[in-house]
C-alpha cells in the first residue's frame, strides 16, 4: 500500500460537534487543519441529535432579561456532579461556554435560539433555573452547503415525519396540533409541501433542523474556512515521537498517509456506544455489552479511547453513570432493519404510564430520560431483564402518539402488525398480551386513575416538577401531565435501556489535554466531546449537556492549540462569505 506524508498545524479525529468546533476555531487563528473521518458522510451522533445546547450565562440568555445570580451554575453542577465535580473544568467550561457561544455567533453561521422556558432537569435542585441555560440550534437551509449536503448524515429515521426533521418546540406542537387547530393545519400543510418539493429535487429534506442543523451549520462554517475533511479515512495509530504525540497514521483512498500535526492532535471521535467489549465492562445492566440499544451511529465504537489509551492515556471507570441513558424501543423499518426510538418526551403526557413485568409503576415518567432510566434498572435488580412497559389508551395514543406510532390521522396498522406496538381491548387483555398477570396490571391502572381523575399522582408525583411540566400538555389541567387510562383500547411499548451518548472517556484538564495515569498530560495529545470525561460527573443537568461541552471544549482545545490566551480578548479571523461549492474538502 502506497504511503505518503503530509504535514498540518493541528489533526482533529472526527466530524461532530466537539470536532468540527475544534477545527472552525482553529483555523480561525491562521492554523492549517485536516479534520479526518472514518465514515463515509460527516455529522457523527451530533447529526442526529437534538441540537441542544447547555450553556449558562450567555448573551443569549441576557439579551432576553436573563439574569442568573451569581455562583448559581457552579452551585448546581457541584450539586449534579456529586463525586465527580472537577472544579477546574467545571470553571473552564462555565468561563469559556459563553465565549464560544459569542465566537461561533458573531463570526460564522452557527446559530442558536434560546427559549425563554427550558428548565433545567433538576430546577429545584440547588442553583437550578427554569430557563436562560438551554439553546437550540437555528434551522438551516441545506442548499448553502452546495454538493456537500449529500454527505451530511441524514437524522435518526425513527424521528423524522416522512422522512422530514422537525424542529423542537413549536413545530412539533403544530403537528401534535394539526387537525384540531387550523393555523397549525396551514402550518403543516405548507411544511410538508416544501419538504416533498425538496425530496423530490434533491433526494432529502432541506430545512435542517436539531442536530442536522449544527452539523451542517459546523460543515459551513468550515467550508468558509476551506478547512479540507477527509471522509473514509480512519486514523489507524498516532505517531509518537520523542516525548509526545506527532500525528496519526491515516488510511484514505488505498493509500497510507502519516499526517504530521506540529500543534497536535485533537480526538472527537463520538466515545464508545457501540463499543460491545466496553459496555460489557461498564453497563452493569449489560453483563455481556449486548443487552443495550445505541441510536448513536454504529460506527461509534471507541476508537478515540483506544488511540489515547496506546500512547498512555486513561479512560476514568468511576464515574457513577457510563452512558447518558435514555429508555429506548426497538421497531423494524419497512425495509425490514431494526431501528432505535429514544423516549424523550412522550413518557410525561397525560394518561401515559409505566410499568416493569411485574405490572407496577415504578417512578416519575415526566422525569428526565437518565432518571428514567435509573429508577428502570433498579426497580429491575434480580429480573432476568431489564426493561419495563410504557402504557396509554386510545385516545392519548391518538393524541400525542407513542415512540414510533405517530398521532392521527398517521395509520398504526404497520406497528400493530410488527409487534411494536401492543393492544388489548382491555387492560386485562393488553396484560395478557405482553406477558403481565392481569389482575396486577388492572389494580395499577385502577389505583393511578383514581387520582390521575383529579390531576394527582401520590405514588410518585408525576407533573410535580418544572420539567415535568414542560414536556406534558399545557391544555390539560389542572396538571398538564396526569390524566387517567379509561378509554380502549389499550397500548403499551416495550421500553429497554440505551443511550444517547456515553459520559465515561478519557481523563482531560481544564485546557482539554489527555492526562496519563499519572496525571501529566500527554503532550500533543487532546480529547474533546465524549471522548474526554464528562464535565458532568456521570450525571444529565439539563438539555444540551452534552453539545453545550462539546462546543466550549472545541475552541478550549483549539485556541490552547494556537497558544492564544483564551482567559483574554482575541482577535478573531473568521470572515462571513455567501455560500461557496467544496474546494478542497472531500
Amino acid at each position: 500500500m502506497a504511503q505518503e506524508d503530509i504535514t498540518v498545524d493541528v489533526l482533529v479525529v472526527g466530524t461532530g460537534a466537539s470536532g468540527m468546533a475544534t477545527a472552525v476555531t482553529a483555523a480561525s487563528q491562521g492554523l492549517k487543519v485536516l479534520v479526518v473521518e472514518k465514515e463515509a458522510r460527516y455529522g457523527g451522533t451530533t447529526a442526529r441529535s437534538g441540537g441542544w445546547l447547555w450553556i449558562p450565562g450567555t448573551r443569549l440568555a441576557t439579551e432576553q432579561g436573563i439574569v442568573e445570580p451569581d455562583g448559581a451554575a457552579k452551585a448546581y453542577l457541584r450539586h449534579e456532579t456529586t463525586t465527580h465535580f472537577d472544579e477546574k473544568r467545571v470553571d473552564a467550561f462555565l468561563e469559556y461556554g459563553p465565549k464560544a457561544i459569542d465566537f461561533f455567533t458573531r463570526n460564522t453561521c452557527v446559530q442558536f435560539d434560546m427559549p425563554a422556558v427550558f428548565p433545567d432537569y433538576h430546577a429545584e435542585a440547588t442553583g437550578g433555573q427554569p430557563g436562560g441555560r438551554s439553546m437550540v440550534t437555528r434551522p438551516f437551509n441545506g442548499h448553502e452547503l452546495g454538493k456537500r449536503i449529500k454527505q451530511l448524515a441524514p437524522p435518526l429515521p425513527e424521528l423524522t415525519v416522512f422522512g422530514m426533521m422537525l424542529g423542537s418546540g413549536p413545530e412539533i406542537k403544530h403537528f401534535m396540533r394539526a387537525f384540531k387547530s387550523p393555523t397549525s393545519f396551514v402550518y403543516v400543510a405548507k411544511r410538508l409541501t416544501k419538504h416533498f418539493f425538496d425530496v423530490l429535487g434533491n433526494g432529502r429534506g432541506m430545512m435542517l433542523t436539531n442536530g442536522n442543523a449544527l452539523a451542517g451549520r459546523l460543515a459551513k462554517a468550515g467550508m468558509d474556512l476551506d478547512i479540507p475533511v477527509w471522509l473514509s479515512s480512519p486514523v489507524k495509530n498516532l505517531i509518537v515521537e520523542f516525548d509526545g504525540v506527532a500525528g496519526a497514521v491515516v488510511q484514505r483512498e488505498g493509500k497510507t498517509i502519516r499526517v504530521l500535526a506540529k500543534r497536535g492532535v485533537v480526538l472527537a471521535c463520538g466515545g464508545f456506544p457501540h463499543d460491545i467489549e466496553r459496555r460489557k465492562q461498564l453497563f452493569p445492566h449489560a453483563p455481556t455489552g449486548k443487552e443495550h440499544y445505541s441510536p448513536s451511529p454504529e460506527s461509534n465504537t471507541g476508537d478515540g479511547l483506544r488511540l489515547a489509551e496506546s500512547v498512555g492515556g486513561r479512560v476514568d471507570p468511576t464515574i457513577p453513570h457510563a452512558a447518558a441513558w435514555v429508555p429506548t424501543s426497538v421497531t423494524t423499518r419497512k425495509d425490514g432493519s431494526k431501528g432505535v426510538m429514544p423516549h424523550f418526551i412522550d413518557r410525561a403526557k397525560p394518561g401515559v404510564i409505566s410499568v416493569t413485568a411485574k405490572g407496577k409503576r415504578f417512578t416519575n415518567e415526566g422525569n428526565s430520560y437518565h432518571d428514567f432510566v435509573q429508577a428502570m434498572v433498579k426497580a429491575c435488580e434480580g429480573e432476568p431483564e431489564v426493561s419495563a412497559w410504557l402504557l396509554c389508551d386510545h385516545k392519548v395514543l391518538r393524541n400525542y402518539g407513542l415512540g414510533c406510532v405517530a398521532p392521527a390521522p398517521l395509520p398504526i396498522g404497520r406497528h400493530l402488525r410488527s409487534g411494536y406496538l401492543k393492544r388489548g381491548a382491555t387492560v386485562g387483555e393488553l396484560a395478557r398480551e405482553i406477558g403481565i398477570d392481569p389482575a396486577t396490571l388492572e389494580a395499577t391502572v385502577a389505583e393511578f386513575n383514581a387520582a390521575a381523575k383529579t390531576g394527582q399522582d401520590p405514588a410518585f408525583g408525576k407533573g410535580s416538577k418544572a420539567y415535568n411540566r414542560y414536556q406534558g400538555d399545557a391544555l390539560v389541567t389542572p396538571n398538564p401531565c396526569v390524566a387517567p387510562l379509561e378509554s380502549g383500547p389499550y397500548y403499551a411499548i416495550k421500553l429497554v435501556v440505551g443511550d444517547i451518548g456515553t459520559f465515561a472517556g478519557l481523563v482531560t484538564d481544564e485546557k482539554t489535554r489527555v492526562l496519563d495515569s499519572t496525571g501529566r498530560p500527554i503532550k500533543g495529545l487532546h480529547a474533546v466531546g465524549n471522548d474526554a470525561a464528562s464535565v458532568m460527573g456521570g450525571n444529565y443537568p439539563g438539555a444540551g449537556i452534552t453539545l453545550g461541552p462539546a462546543l466550549t471544549f472545541g475552541y478550549v482545545a483549539a485556541m490552547q492549540l494556537a497558544q492564544v490566551d483564551v482567559a483574554a480578548e482575541v482577535s478573531l479571523k473568521v470572515e462571513r462569505r455567501e455560500p461557496v461549492a467544496v474546494s478542497r474538502s472531500a
